[in-house]
């Protein structure tokens, strides 16, 4: 018998637990359910076009149904690793059908709106993406990035003073990336240049952050709240045709210039990472800055000028809190979502896709334990608190697996050095 690699045991392990919560899911959601009622899942949002309104089915059935589809699902993925397969979209039904089973036993007698759930996931998601990206372009480099909280804060903050002395939300976008910037030529610096320990650095310039801004916030904005701390906010824009597409429409396509951004950012870092002479080169000084230095690639000056756009993208996250949302700024208030953009980039194994996948599963972790707080289940809300920082916990620590890092993650490179 052919002995498993340790990827493959790690795969194995994650479809034996994905298979043992599918049958649990079955079990206590569905099986010893005693609830006769109804759950209704809603599918139209504003008004665009109609494919169906409502879906009514018991709650018992449908955890029935979905844990049924899970097991099934999971039995799929199962067999698909036996005969050498790697494909994904079993795992991925199989997870989602227990995540359905759940919803429809905590819902019973109640109503989702299915598309306002998945449309609060993504705009939960955006600081988080925004975050992730900053994170994937500064660790791809070799500089490891835990200033993104102090980044996202300082974006936060100086676009909601600009936009308020000025009544402009497009200054108050246009400052924000300069104002993440700002922070990270700060660790770029101290990181690059001095070869200070990444991890304190980053610890210490988040705080650095809070300290000016909870500062500024009480002596200028509590104060002069009406000059500085009353700025406007974004208006969604629909995209014509787009937006009507039922369910996807609304979620997609009827949002802020700033989410239209984050499409954008996305998209240009995964295409330049992997398309582009910038990437490759910005790949090769996170794995071997000593062969990138061989073949004259100026590894500091590469590191640094990454760092700074990571920054940026990351003060522009840091919008979406302020002119993208309420308009105010209030102390703290990005709630450690720079860190829980890290947990984003550990989860996709630093890559733009798998981060962006990972922030919205934790987003719509997020957004879930909101809606079922509002309508009311059996579960005490403590514990639905709990939910999306569980999420994050669950899925760095244990349903990821092991990963790995760039290989000079973290490592301070001085030529003539061998790493």
């Amino acid at each position: 018998m052919k002995a498993l690699s340790a990827a493959d045991l790690r795969r194995r392990r994650s479809l034996i637990v994905l298979a043992t919560l599918s049958i649990l899911s079955t079990i206590v959601f569905g099986l010893l359910q005693k609830s006769g009622q109804d759950v209704t899942y809603g599918f139209v949002f504003d008004k665009e076009w109609v494919l169906i309104s409502q879906w009514v089915i018991g709650s018992k059935t449908a955890s029935l149904l979905f844990g049924v589809i899970s097991v099934a699902a999971s039995a799929l993925s199962y067999f698909q690793f036996k005969a050498g397969k790697t494909s994904k979209i079993a795992s991925a039904v199989g997870s989602a059908g227990i995540l359905m089973s759940f919803i429809s036993w905590a819902a019973a007698g109640k109503f989702i709106p299915i598309t306002g759930l998945l449309q609060g996931a993504l705009l939960l998601s955006v600081p988080l993406i925004f975050g992730s990206m900053a994170g994937v372009l500064s660790e791809r480099s070799g500089v490891v990035n835990i200033a993104i909280e102090g980044q996202l804060l300082a974006g936060a903050f100086v676009s909601g003073v600009v936009a308020s002395l000025t009544h402009s939300t497009f200054l108050g976008l246009i400052v924000a990336p300069l104002a993440g910037c700002l922070i990270s030529t700060l660790l770029a610096v101290f990181a690059i240049n001095f070869a200070i320990d990444q991890i304190i650095l980053g610890f210490v310039l988040n705080v650095l952050v809070y300290g000016i801004t909870d500062f500024l916030y009480k002596k200028l904005l509590i104060p002069y709240q009406g000059t500085w701390n009353s700025g406007p906010t974004l208006a969604s824009i629909k995209i014509p045709l787009l937006w009507k597409i039922p369910v996807v429409g609304p979620i997609l396509f009827d949002q802020t210039i700033i989410v239209y951004l984050m499409y954008a950012v996305v998209f240009f870092v995964n295409y330049s990472l992997f398309k582009t002479k910038w990437g490759l080169r910005t790949r090769a000084v996170g794995e071997h800055p000593t062969a990138a230095d061989s073949v004259g690639i100026k590894v500091n000056r590469l590191r640094f000028m990454n760092v700074m756009i990571a920054g940026s993208v990351a003060g522009l996250g840091g919008a979406y809190f302020t002119v993208g949302g309420v308009g105010s700024f209030s102390k703290e208030m990005t709630a450690g979502k720079g860190f829980i953009a890290l947990a984003a980039l550990i989860f996709g194994r630093w890559t733009p896709w798998g981060a962006v996948s990972a922030a919205l599963l934790f987003g719509f972790a997020g957004n879930l334990q909101s809606v079922l707080g509002i309508i009311g289940t059996p579960i005490p809300s403590e514990f639905m608190l709990m939910v999306p920082y569980l999420a994050t916990v669950i899925a760095v620590t244990g349903f990821v697996g092991r990963v790995r890092a760039p290989a000079a993650d973290g490592t301070p490179y001085k030529r003539g050095e061998s790493h």
